[in-house]
Formats: C-alpha cells, sequence, structure tokens
C-alpha cells in the first residue's frame, strides 16, 4: 500500500526537520519528504489530510510491561499493543520479569511472536541479566542477544552481591550490549512512599533519596572500572540527575530516563491514601520533580517513557502500603510530554524527540526517524485537540491512572507501523 500524508507539519528530530510539508510511504518504508519519486503515481495510493495535524515518527517506549507471556492469557498482549497504537506508539520495550522471566531465548521468542501475532506495534525485549533475575548466576547474554534482545536488566531485582554485579558488567560488555539499572537500594527501598512530611503524616514508611542515590553511586563507580555502556531507567530524584549529570561530564556511557508521571505529580498527590499514585520508584517532592524537569530540559535525561503496568482492579483497593505500585500509561504518554512544552520545559521538537530519537538510540534500534528508507513508523496527531481521560475511554486492560479526570490536551489521529494502519481515529477523518 502507497500512501501520501499531505499537508503536515512534519517533524523528524533524526534530520532537523520541522516544516509543513507531505510524507510519502510505500512497501512499509518512508519514500520521501516534500515530492515523490515518479514511480510513486503507479498503482493505488492512499490518502491522509494531514492539514493542522503533527506528523513524527512512532514513538519509541522505553518500559511497557504487557503482562506477558504468562498465565495472563494471549488477550492480554493484544489489549496493550491496541492501546500503544491508539497513543502513537510504535516500538515498545519489554522488561524481563514476566511469567516465565525472560532468560532464555525461547521466552524471548514467545514474546516476540505474540506481539507479531497482535500487529499492533513492534515490541523488543531487554534479556535478564542474572538467571531467574535472581542475582546470582549469569544470564547467557550472548544467546539472548542473539534472539533480539536490545539489552539486559535485572529489571527491580537488585543484586545484592557486588562481585556477582561486577562481573555482569564486564559480560555484558563483552557482548556489546547496553545494561539497563533500576537504581534502588532494597534495604532503604523497603517503603512504599517518598520519605517526607506526607509520609510521616499518613503513618507510611518512606523511601529516601539515598536509595536511589546510593545504589546509583555503586553503579557509576563499576560503569568506570568496567566500561559497559548503561542506561539508567526512571530516575526520582534530583540528586540522581546531578549524580547523572558529573558522570556525563566526565565521560561515561550512561543515558537515563524518566516516567512521565514523575514529571507531573509528587508525594503530595497522594493525598488521603490514593493507591494509584503508588508507585516504584516513589512520587518524590516537588523540588525533585523541578529537578527531574530541569535533567529534561538539559538533556541529561534523554528520554521520556509511559512505565506502563496495568493491573486489575483489585491490586490498588488493598490498604495503601499492600496495594501493587504502577501507572497504566500507554494513553497518556503524548499529552503529558506535551504538557511540558505548554510549561516551557521543552521545545515542541525537544518533546518529540524525547519519546523518538533518543529512547530509539538507546535501544540501537531502526526506529525513531522519518528517513527515506527507514520503516514507516509514522505518528499523526492533533496537539490542539483536548479531551477527559475515562475509564470507559482507556483501551489498556488496566484502569489504574491517577490521571482519570484530567483535561489532556494532544490526541493521535493516525499511526503507521510499517507502513500499515494500526489505528485511526474514526472522529478525526475528514
Amino acid at each position: 500500500m502507497r500512501w501520501r500524508i499531505r499537508g503536515g507539519r512534519v517533524i523528524d528530530p533524526a534530520r532537523g526537520l520541522d516544516r509543513v510539508t507531505d510524507l510519502y510511504l510505500a512497501a512499509g518504508r518512508v519514500l520521501s519528504v516534500d515530492a515523490p519519486p515518479p514511480e510513486f503515481g503507479d498503482g493505488q495510493v492512499r490518502e491522509v489530510d494531514a492539514r493542522g495535524l503533527l506528523v513524527c515518527p512512532g514513538f519509541v517506549d522505553l518500559c511497557a510491561r504487557l503482562r506477558e507471556p504468562g498465565s495472563e492469557h494471549k488477550a492480554t498482549i493484544l489489549s496493550e499493543t491496541r492501546a500503544a497504537a491508539r497513543a502513537g506508539i510504535t516500538t515498545l520495550c519489554c522488561p524481563p520479569d514476566t511469567l516465565p522471566i525472560i532468560d532464555t531465548p525461547a521466552v524471548a521468542e514467545l514474546v516476540h511472536r505474540r506481539a507479531e501475532e497482535s500487529g499492533h506495534a513492534k515490541v523488543v525485549c531487554l534479556g535478564a541479566l542474572t538467571a531467574g533475575l535472581a542475582g546470582r548466576q549469569l544470564a547467557e547474554m550472548f544467546h539472548l542477544k542473539a534472539i533480539g534482545c536490545v539489552g539486559v536488566t535485572n529489571a527491580m531485582s537488585p543484586i545484592a552481591d557486588t562481585e556477582v554485579l561486577r562481573r555482569a558488567f564486564e559480560y555484558a560488555a563483552t557482548a556489546g550490549l547496553t545494561v539497563f539499572l533500576h537504581a534502588e537500594d532494597p534495604w532503604l527501598g523497603r517503603g512504599c512512599l517518598h520519605e517526607g512530611p506526607v509520609a510521616t503524616r499518613l503513618g507510611l514508611p518512606g523511601i529516601p533519596e539515598t536509595a536511589e542515590t546510593v545504589a546509583l553511586s555503586r553503579d557509576l563507580l563499576l560503569i568506570e572500572q568496567t566500561g559497559v555502556r548503561a542506561h539508567f531507567c526512571r530516575l526520582s530524584s534530583a540528586r540522581a540527575v546531578a549524580l547523572v549529570r558529573a558522570a556525563q561530564d566526565a565521560g561515561l556511557p550512561i543515558t537515563a530516563d524518566v516516567a512521565a508521571h514523575q514529571l507531573h505529580l509528587t508525594d503530595i498527590d497522594v493525598g488521603y491514601y490514593d493507591s494509584l499514585c503508588h508507585v516504584r520508584p516513589p512520587l518524590r517532592s516537588l523540588r525533585d520533580r523541578e529537578g527531574l524537569r530541569e535533567g529534561v530540559c538539559a538533556g541529561v535525561i534523554g528520554a521520556i517513557c509511559s512505565d506502563h503496568q496495568p493491573h486489575e482492579r483489585d491490586a490498588k483497593t488493598a490498604p495503601f502500603e499492600a496495594t501493587e505500585p504502577g501507572i497504566s500509561a500507554l494513553e497518556t504518554l503524548l499529552p503529558l510530554t506535551l504538557a511540558l512544552v505548554g510549561d516551557a520545559v521543552l521545545t515542541l521538537p525537544e518533546a518529540i524527540a524525547a519519546l523518538t530519537l533518543r529512547p530509539a538510540r538507546i535501544l540501537g534500534i531502526e526506529a525513531g526517524s522519518l528517513a527515506p528508507g527507514t520503516p514507516a513508523d509514522v505518528c499523526v496527531f492533533d496537539p490542539r485537540a483536548d479531551w477527559t481521560l475515562t475509564k470507559e475511554g482507556l483501551i489498556s486492560a488496566g484502569k489504574n491512572t491517577p490521571f482519570l479526570g484530567w483535561s489532556l490536551r494532544g490526541r493521535v489521529t493516525h499511526t503507521f507501523v510499517s507502513g500499515r494502519v494500526v489505528f485511526e481515529d474514526a472522529a478525526a477523518i475528514r
């Protein structure tokens, strides 16, 4: 199928492109920008009227739990990839803490196959850093890389033995794999809310900033020693941003991301035990939120992700401390990122880059660009469309989000994956 996306504002941070023009797609690839080659007119051509809309590469989400491939049947990955398509996300990165754990090529292949069957979004996997995420024996990283894993991580499972962590870094460096790190000291991180006045008022066990910075400091020293390429996932504190900035300035091969909700919410939003605000790492202080925003603005934090964790209703109905942490976040990723443009934290091209080019580079995949010859993964959205988030409006199986009832701006009208329309907003068709 050949497509002409006509008259939209095309933003491609990978090429420094930002102008009103046409985009042409054919055979699953981007064919050209501005004008088609002579042969484009041969055969059927379909058209999207993008006047007044923004056209950009499909979004790349660095962390989305699809609740696969475990006992949650095949319909789960279908609903979550459909939600991704509705959100303009064309590539999802799945951590290895599934059931079973992605520590063998067979499990990674199962996730890839089910994603292909769903047809709504591409899914890439991170392999386990240690067997069973148990923190004792190194996983077969070369085999995981061969099957297509784009990096390795121990997810939220700590590695207490520093010698094991060092050897894992050395092995990953030898395999040419990026290590994705969640900086949290398991002993300091035993609470459920940021350690501060709110946790004290509510009588909840707190998680101090040092739970993040102590672990991050250890990791940085081992990265310096081993030379491994590393990515820090979901930073939550201003002090962590300062440590990453200093390490980047010193030349360490590190990058970082932040979850979109951390750029808007603080521990104050927990109110009176609102379990929808129970996340890990926890929502921190206003000072930390501003530090994260400054890190995104300065490029210290290169990517913004959803940290999507859909839960059933019962997982959020227990007392706060006993509830499952996490937010259903795919469908709010774009509007929450665009809100940073409205708050003058980022320019619009910078916001698009944080969702496309930069996460694609972190993963080392062919995505995040509209250069001719690249996969035709494209998002078309209306940056001025206002809408209200409701449970009924969510496609994700998880309705657990503290943004219910919020008035949001920015709505996807079309999503293309490899040149196929995987989402089209019927209300936006002209």
